[in-house]
């Protein structure tokens, strides 16, 4: 059974740091991108950060780009989201996913997806 697994989600004051883990089964996550995406109460899933098959090319969005950092341990079969410098406006769910299909932000490229985990950014 392929399955994605987030952990790490928590609270925390604005300016705190957290580090998401995806954990994969079923599946070797290496040959695979990887994506990071969020949602918010009331709000569309957006795509957080991204890193290509190869590791070679990684993926922002501009609200989070300098504070977030997107990787992977291939022998953990795990990726991560580095998080740093949180501000209010990253609260929400962030949910990991995994494609061969291409590489990017864009949600519909994605074949397989976590169940997400929650992130409170408040004071």
């Amino acid at each position: 059974q392929l399955q994605l697994v987030e952990s790490g989600g928590d609270w925390v004051q604005p300016g705190g740091s957290l580090r998401l883990s995806c954990a994969a089964s079923g599946f070797a996550l290496d040959g695979f991108a990887i994506g990071w995406f969020r949602q918010a109460p009331g709000k569309g899933r957006e795509g957080v950060a991204a890193l290509s098959n190869n590791n070679l090319f990684d993926f922002y969005t501009a609200s989070v780009r300098g504070r977030f950092t997107i990787f992977r341990d291939s022998a953990k079969n795990t990726a991560y989201l580095e998080m740093n410098n949180l501000k209010p406006e990253d609260t929400g769910v962030y949910f990991c996913a995994a494609t061969n299909l291409g590489d990017g932000l864009d949600a519909h490229i994605y074949k397989y997806w976590g169940q997400g985990t929650q992130v409170t950014v408040s004071s």
